[in-house]
């Protein structure tokens, strides 16, 4: 009996960990600009809404859509006057569970500009993270390839599930 009970308590917590990753997802980061982007912004801060469905023992993979915004040290450049850049992102999102609550993944699609001349650029966001349940902390590198340049950060953000 004692056995019994033991097996359907691991089979209850190995099942309440896999659904820990499932489901809707709220990412909130902040960032430090590097690469092209890093001499004309000083900081990054971005959102996003993700939902993963488990499609195998550790696998996880979901549709992503976010907000991220680079902002500018200066609103005037060589005499001309400049926006903040923003972005949507679009993306494919994959993650693998691994044991105690680690994790690693990436995001792959579309940036979508959203100021004028902003024509966005392929997005990439490969990211590692540690889930304490309903919330987790989650490293990344957030990349977009644009015709000319490109726009990078590292984040630090904080995930909650839903």
């Amino acid at each position: 009996m004692k056995r019994l009970v033991l097996i359907m308590c691991f089979a209850f917590l190995g099942t309440y960990a896999m659904q820990a990753q499932s489901g809707l997802r709220i990412v909130a980061n902040i960032g430090l600009p590097v690469g092209d982007i890093e001499e004309v912004s000083n900081f990054q801060a971005g959102a996003d809404l993700a939902y993963m469905v488990g499609v195998a023992d550790m696998l996880y993979v979901g549709p992503k859509i976010g907000y991220t915004r680079f902002f500018m040290d200066e609103d005037d450049i060589g005499g001309f006057e400049v926006d903040d850049p923003a972005f949507l992102p679009i993306s494919a999102s994959g993650r693998v569970s691994l044991a105690r609550g680690f994790f690693f993944g990436t995001d792959l699609g579309y940036a979508v500009g959203l100021n004028d001349g902003n024509d966005g650029g392929f997005y990439y966001r490969p990211q590692v993270g540690y889930n304490f349940g309903k919330i987790g902390l989650v490293g990344s590198y957030t990349g977009i390839s644009v015709d000319g340049g490109s726009f990078g950060s590292i984040n630090l953000g904080l995930e909650f599930g839903l």
